[in-house]
């Protein structure tokens, strides 16, 4: 295996199909080919073609970016928690100075348009400001807990830790483990998508630049070989991994099985419920902007539309809104080519099951470009027993189930084995909390399509949406990869001894 020299910035800006160089491993410092020499092609979705190569590793590689996080971890974890959120505001800087690069690599790696990359970058710097206020969050509580004794708590680190992140949200991800973990003193290593390995590439460079020291952050990458070589080794003490619901179990009853602290974050079918009063024109532009942001390909994506009562008038306006889209401008692409066909599947499906196609995003291209696409897609009439009306399809899809009650409505979305997220749409107050308690689901919403809490609220799902405990982000995910040593002291002989004494 042998170091590479430093990769070069990503010059693209504009939608233009763009090459750049081969994704190497991140270890102790260095960028180094896979143990294998193996790698595979990263695709422009947007334009369907190879815009570069990215390694794909095994068991080997996983070995050494373990040791170089284990002989970093001493040093790092001697740094004091003031130091290293230095790290953190300088690498803010640095993310803020290379906004336009990071936005369009992460558009061209992922198929995102343009604004919604830069959303995800700035919402990554977010992240970034969570982990900057730590050092003023997780002072240990301490008290005088009898005469002359004193308890108190600290937050220790764990050591080497590791992360698996998905496709959809490159740049994000990553940093809602990261801060976190850097800053309570652990060392990472990080498995990126190898459908979209660049954006980690570019945030290790930007952290070296930070100054963070060689070997704290590792970045290994590949596909199931390498997640299985993380959930397996036994030097790994915790790990995070976000993704499907089916990959979530497993590696969480694995990685559990290996003694691992795991906290698995899997998919979701969210249920959007709109009442009979909602406001129109703000409930058909936020479920528009909920169902195809992002090509439908999020966790919190709307899935589902529970129709109660009378709200024609309200399909009748996204059917309007959805068909006006511009493909390409408006939207963009999906991932690859199985997930398009895998989401014209659904749609296929759902018409011969009775449901009734009124806006058909299936075939749809962008003139000039043999990339990934399918149009915004509403489904009426579908039933809660149908594929569309209770599986993950990940894409542009937004099934309306007709409801005759909120109680109707309620129980459909209980019965989903999810519990990622669900809304309510209305102007009653009385509806709205009526509604977000009985509601199975980990985020809430209130006139909101994308319930995502805001740092320093956390994210996370309940049922099948996650496995583990605790949430990922805000103060529950420093507190995963902490855990708490709790001190009793005592300097003196009391004069009125108690049974502590």
């Amino acid at each position: 295996m042998t170091a590479n020299p430093t990769p070069q910035p990503f010059s693209a800006r504009d939608y233009d199909f763009q090459t750049y160089g081969p994704c190497r491993n991140y270890i102790g410092g260095e960028f180094v080919d896979a143990t294998s020499g193996e790698t595979v092609a990263v695709e422009n979705p947007r334009h369907g073609k190879p815009m570069g190569s990215v390694a794909m590793s095994g068991a080997a590689d996983v070995d050494r970016a373990v040791a170089a996080a284990t002989a970093a971890y001493p040093g790092w974890k001697a740094t004091p928690l003031k130091e290293r959120v230095q790290v953190l505001y300088r690498m803010k800087q640095l993310m803020e100075a290379n906004l336009d690069e990071l936005t369009w690599l992460l558009s061209h790696e992922n198929g995102k348009t343009h604004p919604e990359s830069v959303g995800e970058v700035l919402k990554a710097i977010e992240c970034l400001e969570m982990g900057c206020s730590l050092p003023n969050m997780v002072g240990g509580p301490q008290l005088d807990v009898s005469r002359g004794i004193n308890c108190s708590v600290t937050y220790e680190p764990l050591g080497v830790c590791a992360g698996v992140v998905p496709f959809n949200f490159p740049t994000m991800v990553p940093m809602w483990m990261l801060p976190q973990v850097l800053v309570a003193g652990n060392t990472f290593v990080l498995k990126p998508s190898e459908q979209v390995p660049y954006g980690s590439m570019r945030l290790a460079m930007l952290f070296a630049e930070a100054g963070l020291p060689p070997g704290v952050l590792n970045i290994v990458n590949g596909a199931k070989p390498a997640v299985e070589a993380l959930v397996e080794h036994p030097g790994i003490r915790a790990l995070g991994f976000v993704g499907s619901t089916r990959v979530a179990k497993i590696v969480y009853a694995h990685g559990s099985a290996a003694g691992k602290r795991v906290l698995g974050l899997g998919g979701a079918k969210n249920h959007l419920l709109v009442a009979p009063d909602a406001d129109l024109e703000l409930t058909a532009s936020t479920l528009l902007a909920s169902y195809t942001a992002c090509a439908g390909q999020r966790c919190m994506a709307a899935s589902v539309m529970l129709a109660v009562g009378d709200v024609q008038h309200i399909i009748d306006a996204l059917v309007e809104k959805s068909k006006a889209m511009t493909l390409g401008k408006d939207m963009g692409s999906i991932i690859n080519g199985p997930s398009v066909e895998r989401i014209t599947r659904y749609v296929d499906q759902a018409e011969k099951l009775g449901a009734k196609v009124l806006v058909d995003g299936r075939g749809a291209k962008v003139e000039g470009s043999d990339g990934h696409w399918f149009g915004p897609t509403l489904l009426d009439n579908v039933t809660p027993d149908m594929p569309a009306g209770c599986e993950e399809i990940f894409g542009p899809v937004l099934s309306i189930i007709r409801c005759k009650t909120l109680d109707e409505a309620i129980a459909i979305e209980n019965a989903s084995g999810y519990g990622n997220a669900a809304a309510i749409f209305t102007t009653n107050g009385g509806v709205a909390r009526y509604c977000s308690e009985r509601f199975e689901a980990g985020m809430c919403g209130v006139n909101i399509g994308v319930p995502v809490p805001r740092e320093p609220f956390a994210f996370g799902g309940w049922n099948d949406s996650k496995f583990g405990h605790g949430d990922i982000t805000g103060m529950d995910g420093f507190r995963f990869w902490t855990r708490p040593r709790k001190l009793t002291s005592r300097w003196e002989i009391s004069s009125d001894a108690t049974w502590m004494s």
